[in-house]
């Protein structure tokens, strides 16, 4: 049975009896995690066993965002906290080479962590080109205001998810750093021209289009499409984001339940597909809204079969690493830019 195009979240520490059946009917192409779902390395082991029994796949993807800084959803006296994205950043001002270092180094002993949970993807990294002005909402969990040190850093983090055994996902293409509101709570608008766009915001994720994964931007740019966001914009998608930037792997949205999208979820997943999205991505666990999307989506496509087909192709057996070195590395390197 194919997988629908579709990325779930769950209520709480393990499945309940009505998620279980849901999922085992539905058929989801994978799960997300979030600090709701995360009380203990022995608790998520067993949710994320749960997750992969309830659709019969044991390669089903599992999710998280755990970026570093303010966006991390392993937390507390379990898991050690991480540096934002922008302590890279700064760093590579005075040394470019051992900041790139330290990104791998913190990428890999994230990857570690998370693959002794059962979590073999994470919502990392953050491409966005932060401008003056611009709302906070990607602030520090972006590497730097230059394009080119965001692809440079980005790519560190790519290696260091891949060589650990963690598919990553850049995001959020094709740029939310110029937004001037917060697309969990309202639908940002930027006029920039297109020109402009393709010089900067756009940059990091043309450099590394390569990715397995992606995340859409819930994001309007008046200048491409000024009807629509990204996440259900055909035109910007096959245009930017297949065209322009050149990405052709698996293409996820943003979380639909985030307020920047309008209409019914069956409405917002519908959109989303049709403009060119290869899967859906639902996050709260809400059962109800979960059934609507579920009865708006297809099973995947030929096209997203065989992009997160080759995604999932891309994880590999983790070499062996030497995380207390380079967690000592790590410190001693960001204590310079503390």
């Amino acid at each position: 049975m194919t997988a629908k195009a579709v990325i779930f979240g769950c209520a709480g520490h393990e499945l309940t009896a009505a998620e279980q059946a849901f999922f085992r009917a539905e058929q989801p192409w994978g799960f997300i995690l979030f600090a709701r779902n995360c009380a203990s390395p022995a608790q998520v082991r067993a949710l994320t066993e749960s997750l992969r029994e309830s659709v019969g796949r044991a390669d089903a993807p599992i999710l998280i965002d755990q970026e570093g800084g303010r966006v991390q959803r392993l937390r507390g006296e379990h898991w050690r906290s991480r540096p934002a994205a922008a302590a890279f950043g700064v760093l590579c001002c005075s040394d470019a080479q051992t900041a790139r270092d330290l990104a791998y180094d913190n990428a890999r002993v994230m990857a570690v962590e998370l693959v002794d949970l059962g979590i073999n993807v994470d919502c990392v990294p953050c491409l966005d080109v932060p401008v003056e002005g611009s709302h906070d909402v990607i602030g520090d969990r972006a590497f730097a205001r230059d394009p080119k040190v965001v692809a440079n850093l980005g790519q560190s983090v790519i290696d260091g998810m891949l060589d650990g055994g963690v598919l990553p996902v850049i995001k959020h293409i094709p740029g939310h750093g110029r937004a001037r509101a917060d697309s969990h709570f309202a639908l940002p608008v930027v006029d920039a021209p297109r020109a402009e766009l393709e010089r900067s915001d756009f940059l990091p994720f043309r450099a590394l289009a390569h990715a397995p994964l992606a995340m859409t931007a819930h994001v309007v740019y008046t200048d491409i499409d000024p009807q629509a966001p990204a996440t259900t914009s055909k035109r910007v998608i096959d245009e930017i984001v297949r065209g322009f930037i050149g990405f052709d792997g698996a293409l996820m949205t943003d979380d639909l339940s985030m307020r920047a999208l309008g209409g019914s979820f069956g409405d917002r997943a519908r959109s989303a597909i049709a403009a060119g999205c290869d899967l859906v991505l639902h996050c709260n666990g809400d059962m109800d809204e979960m059934r609507e999307v579920a009865a708006a989506v297809p099973a995947l496509s030929d096209k997203a079969f065989e992009r997160t087909r080759a995604a999932l192709s891309s994880l590999r057996r983790p070499a062996p690493f030497a995380v207390a070195e380079a967690q000592a590395r790590l410190d001693a390197g960001l204590a310079r830019v503390a």
